[in-house]
């Protein structure tokens, strides 16, 4: 489909730190025209205003700075607990929403909206920054070229001890529902393929400064046959891990290694499979194909954006990032009832 020209009326919802990457991306664009900023607190609208020299409305109403300035987009950059209130009452206006994740705090909620999204023939998309790093994309290109051969275990560890203060401290999920969003979401990518079921044990050690559990353990069986592990917390202190987790993918010809700060590698047989395993001999070989494009924050943005000029779905549409958000609210409900739980769409919802 052809690109459309169109320039976006912004209003952005949402003014706190975080919010500056996001006004800050959309400064950068000739076809985004920041029109209103919107916060349950006016006086941080106005000083964002300010701090990036934007002449627009500022307001703690939504739906008066969308009519106010005829805004057709939306960005949205409010804690979990508001998205869907944000969202339902932006695309009843007429506009697309691209917001932060998590979708919503419940997965009922996460249904509502993106099928309140659908009928109402307007495009949400979530910010799904870390499948857009270049590591995680030649990680995929190489299991893409057979590197590996066909994956049956995938792990990811993921241990960072964070004092964020605010929101997360005391949200009853705070390292599922706020961060594993992401790891899931990877792991989702770099398999491209989805869960049919999870087994979680999800846990507060007594040293967490979280009043919600801050550390889990899941077990995911994936639509392709393979196994994903999830191993992680967010109290922990010492030898962090990255941000992006750490990595391996084992596979029938060998194993995808990636620390999530370095490139990617793969350690695979030499010359043939022999009977005597003690003469297997393996090589370490890296990405043909190298990633050149943006990454993080702004590969994200720009993928949004382009799906709204090409009339089609964003990689990380609303419809999709369903899934992800399933794994979460499995994961969820798994280490309440402590037994394996089947994923789909409709027995997650609660």
């Amino acid at each position: 489909m052809s690109a459309v020209s169109k320039t976006y009326r912004l209003t952005q919802v949402g003014c706190g730190n975080m919010a500056k990457r996001w006004v800050k991306y959309a400064m950068s664009r000739a076809d985004i025209e920041i029109v209103a900023l919107v916060d349950i607190n006016r006086s941080a609208a106005e000083a964002m205003a300010r701090e990036f020299g934007i002449d627009c409305l500022c307001s703690e109403d939504l739906e008066y700075a969308i009519r106010q300035t005829d805004s057709n987009l939306v960005f949205d950059v409010t804690i979990p607990e508001v998205h869907k209130q944000i969202v339902m009452k932006a695309v009843e206006l007429g506009c697309d929403v691209i917001g932060e994740k998590p979708m919503a705090v419940s997965m009922a909620d996460a249904i509502e909206m993106e099928g309140f999204v659908r009928r109402h023939g307007k495009t949400y998309s979530v910010m799904q920054n870390r499948r857009f790093s270049k590591q995680i994309r030649e990680a995929r290109g190489m299991i893409d070229q057979d590197r590996i051969g066909k994956p049956g275990q995938t792990t990811a560890d993921f241990f960072l001890g964070p004092h964020f203060g605010g929101f997360r401290d005391v949200m009853n999920n705070p390292l599922l529902l706020d961060m594993a969003i992401h790891t899931f979401d990877q792991a989702r990518y770099l398999l491209q393929a989805d869960p049919i079921s999870v087994y979680c044990h999800e846990f507060n050690p007594p040293y967490s400064w979280y009043k919600g559990n801050a550390s889990a353990i899941c077990i995911f069986e994936m639509s392709d046959g393979s196994v994903f592990s999830y191993n992680g917390s967010w109290c922990a202190h010492g030898a962090p891990t990255s941000w992006q987790a750490s990595w391996r993918v084992v596979g029938s010809k060998g194993t995808l290694i990636w620390d999530g700060d370095n490139d990617p590698y793969c350690n695979v047989l030499r010359g043939e499979e022999t009977a005597d395993s003690r003469m297997q001999e393996f090589e370490t070989v890296g990405s043909s194909e190298i990633w050149t494009g943006k990454e993080g924050h702004d590969a994200c943005f720009d993928e949004m954006m382009a799906s709204l000029h090409e009339g089609r779905k964003a990689e990380t549409d609303c419809s999709d990032n369903l899934v992800s958000m399933a794994m979460v609210f499995a994961a969820i409900e798994s280490a309440k009832r402590g037994e394996k739980i089947p994923i789909s769409i409709d027995t997650v919802i609660r």
